[in-house]
Order: structure tokens, then sequence, then C-alpha cells
């Protein structure tokens, strides 16, 4: 079963590159007390969310965070090195790069996908909003390739 609006985050722990090097971020660390927009890709560098969905996001990055948004942040199933990478290829400071390489937080909110392409699950494409970590908004894509209503523009209609 998937999550909903107004259904509050999971407890989870998503694993981040840092100038130290791997780290630790917790759901509690990223949601409690702001206003986060995390969308979900099936996977870093494959084509519709590398030349689509996160392009948007960079781009418009300012004007989301104009309208009380405190973190941007991304989710996909790869481990920490690739979002590091896909991170750094992209130059997409503004965002969170977040990397959960068992599925554990993308399968705790029902949105798991099983692509034998991957080889593993890997996360439906969604988008959401969530305040001190109640989703507020929740969009998630019929096909992981499609790219209707997760991207920036549904996001800034959303706020």
């Amino acid at each position: 079963m998937s999550i909903k609006v107004g259904d509050t985050l999971p407890e989870a722990t998503f694993k981040i590159k840092t100038a130290d090097g791997p780290a630790e971020l917790t759901t509690k660390e990223l949601f409690e007390g702001k206003t986060v927009v995390l969308f979900g890709v099936p996977g870093a560098f494959t084509p519709t969310c590398h030349m689509n969905h996160l392009p948007g996001f960079v781009e418009h990055a300012d004007t989301i965070k104009a309208k009380g948004v405190d973190t941007i942040a991304v989710l996909a199933a790869n481990d920490l090195f690739v979002m590091d990478a896909w991170s750094k290829s992209t130059k997409a400071d503004a965002l969170t790069f977040l990397s959960d390489p068992s599925a554990d937080f993308i399968k705790a909110i029902g949105l798991g996908l099983d692509a034998p392409i991957f080889g593993a699950t890997r996360s439906q494409r969604f988008a959401l909003i969530a305040k001190d970590g109640e989703i507020t908004f929740l969009s998630v894509e019929d096909a992981p390739g499609d790219l209707k209503s997760t991207g920036a523009a549904s996001i800034l209609e959303a706020l």
C-alpha cells in the first residue's frame, strides 16, 4: 500500500556523500520542522531521470525554495557514490542526493518498482511535498518513463 496525502513519512536512514566522505541522514534530520520537496527516480543517469526529470528541479531550485521550501531532495536506489557522481555531473548543488541502496525507504512508502532491467527493486517516479514529515502533496507517474505530474512545474503549481 502506497503512502498518501496526510500520512507521515516513516523513519529511515539514507546514505549521502559529504565533503568528509560517506555519511547518513535520517528522515527526522531531513524533514523535522522543514518543508521538503522529495522526488524519487528509477535510477541515476537513466534517460528520463537524467535528461528530463532532474534538470527541471535544478533549473527551478531557486524559485521552488523562494516558495518556502527548505530542501529539495532526489532519491534513488543507487549507491551513494553513483548519486554523488550524478550530483557532480549535473552541477545540482542546490539539491540533496539521497541513496536508498536496498530500497528500504522506497518499499516502506509503497513505491517500489520491480524492474528486471535494473536487477533490483527501484523507485517509482514520484514527487511529494512534506511539511514536518507530513505529506501535503503526492504524485506518482503511471509508468517509469512518464514525466507528466512529478516534475518541477507540478511542484511549483502545488506550492
